[in-house]
């Protein structure tokens, strides 16, 4: 018996950091030790290893067992270190060769039986590893098409610790697992066609996808927000492969993805109930923060159905991610920073009864009922959301024509064409969309024409907009002229940002 030593990977928030397991196996009383700060997941594997081995047909030593996490002043998490103590083990017991676990990273949770089964956030280890020079992997056989999406990794798959034995034994080849082709994980999305009429908040849906804005639509019930904002995902562009592993990551994390889809290629769209907490909208919980619905939207959607039911706090959280597009998360432990750049589509009914504005039904709230239900929506909330758009019921005409509207296909393209436009226009800055530019470099860089600047003075004089709506309101026109193909917003694009602002609120009245 002697000193073996393996690596894995622990996660913080979806930073990894290498890990050397150390294992030092004795005379002495029977038992193990596990030091370098271990979670209870992590000091459970000592029964969890030692039965695995057992039921693996190995032997177990009668021996004191000391293992060391390192770097001792990271705290280490979850049960992906089964598998890589396991080893380092049968390495100090001799049943190993002690030099066959150097150039592996191990990872993976063992059953009691000794398989080896997949652990949440595969995809970051894996870039931590790459990153930290490590390129070989050994993973359970259920995480290798998403360990293998990683570039430069070079993913081996074992369903069992007797298999993992064995490779390291050179007994059997390694079994290569192969990063899943993007083009096959695209689903069948929901068209733009499906919607009749509504050609203002049509509109405003392809505005916002151009630009990247936040969009609130508000109407009664059944007008059709719920199926725009739904829609929106569809025009927008398919994630680059950066993205793509960034997206997945976080949902991998999470603990979103299925072993047969390994990988976001689109947009995600997340819609959480109106009852979700603060936790569950920006991250939280015991330990290591885990990634709210702010982060899984990142690069794509967060749509709040029936905003105004959500709690005013939870939804005064929102208001940072949409500034600075992460969210940072301090517990005792560890301070997480998750990325959160997303899109935020809010929709309301006008009132709390949705009756208000219908032809046929009378509303029965009052004034005081109204005013109660929208301030739910705070003023600091609103002012950061670029559109404003009133949905108003579908009529008869265009619900017996029933021919839906322009399909997504063809809205896409003038999305894409905008977006081009204005990647070509932020070619030397780091932002990539007009919703993101600073409203300092917007003045400075981006001006419009005096006459075209005068509307929008007038709104700020009426008080209907503030500074940080006059640099919406330019973003927006930006975004206006993108999609016409000019290379200035005038008059009309301004105006047309000014008219998709609002300044009606239904429950302001």
């Amino acid at each position: 018996m002697s000193t073996a030593s393996a690596h894995t990977v622990t996660l913080t928030g979806v930073q990894g950091h290498v890990v050397r397991v150390e294992v030092d196996a004795a005379a002495g009383i029977p038992g193990m030790t596990v030091v370098g700060l271990p979670d209870t997941a992590v000091r459970e594997a000592r029964d969890r290893v030692r039965s695995a081995i057992s039921n693996s047909g190995a032997t177990w030593k009668s021996c004191k067992v000391t293992v060391s996490l390192s770097p001792a002043s990271v705290r280490k998490r979850g049960s992906g270190f089964d598998l890589a103590l396991a080893c380092a083990c049968l390495a100090a017991f001799d049943a190993v060769p002690h030099d066959a676990l150097g150039k592996w990273v191990l990872i993976g949770e063992l059953g009691l039986d000794g398989s080896v089964r997949p652990v949440r956030g595969v995809l970051p280890m894996v870039l931590a590893a790459v990153r930290a020079g490590r390129s070989q992997l050994l993973v359970a056989e259920a995480s290798g098409g998403e360990a293998a999406l990683v570039p430069g990794a070079e993913v081996a798959v074992v369903d069992s610790l007797d298999e993992a034995v064995d490779v390291l034994r050179g007994e059997v080849a390694a079994r290569w697992a192969d990063a899943v082709t993007p083009h096959s994980q695209v689903d069948e999305e929901l068209d733009l066609r499906d919607v009749n009429g509504q050609q203002t908040p049509r509109f405003a849906v392809e505005v916002a996808a151009a630009g990247g804005h936040h969009l609130l639509m508000h109407g009664a019930p059944g007008a059709g927000k719920s199926l725009l904002a739904e829609r929106l995902p569809s025009l927008l562009p398919a994630l680059s492969e950066d993205e793509i592993l960034e997206v997945t990551a976080i949902h991998s994390v999470y603990g979103a993805l299925r072993p047969e889809r390994p990988m976001v290629v689109r947009p995600p769209f997340q819609a959480p109930h109106h009852t979700a907490t603060a936790v569950a909208l920006v991250g939280g919980g015991t330990g290591i923060a885990r990634p709210g619905a702010v982060s899984l939207a990142h690069h794509g959607v967060l749509f709040l159905d029936e905003a105004p039911e959500f709690d005013r706090h939870v939804l005064d959280t929102l208001r940072q991610p949409m500034e600075r597009g992460s969210v940072t998360l301090a517990r005792g432990d560890a301070t997480v920073t998750y990325p959160a750049r997303f899109q935020l589509v809010l929709a309301a009914n006008p009132c709390p009864c949705g009756k208000a504005n219908s032809r046929a039904l009378a509303c029965s709230c009052t004034p005081d009922q109204k005013r109660r239900y929208g301030a739910r929506l705070s003023g600091p909330l609103l002012d950061r959301v670029d559109l404003h758009v009133p949905v108003m019921p579908i009529t008869r005409a265009e619900l017996v024509d029933g021919r839906g509207g322009e399909p997504s296909a063809a809205v896409r393209q003038r999305v894409l064409a905008a977006r081009a436009r204005a990647h070509a226009r932020f070619a030397d800055v780091p932002w990539t969309c007009n919703a993101q530019i600073p409203g300092p470099e917007l003045r400075r860089s981006h001006r419009v024409s005096a006459d075209a600047l005068a509307i929008v003075l007038d709104e700020v004089g009426r008080g209907r907009l503030s500074g940080r709506g006059v640099d919406r309101v330019l973003r927006v026109a930006w975004t206006i002229a993108d999609l016409k193909g000019i290379d200035q917003p005038g008059l009309g694009e301004v105006s047309s940002a000014v008219s998709l602002r609002g300044g009606g609120l239904p429950w302001a009245a």
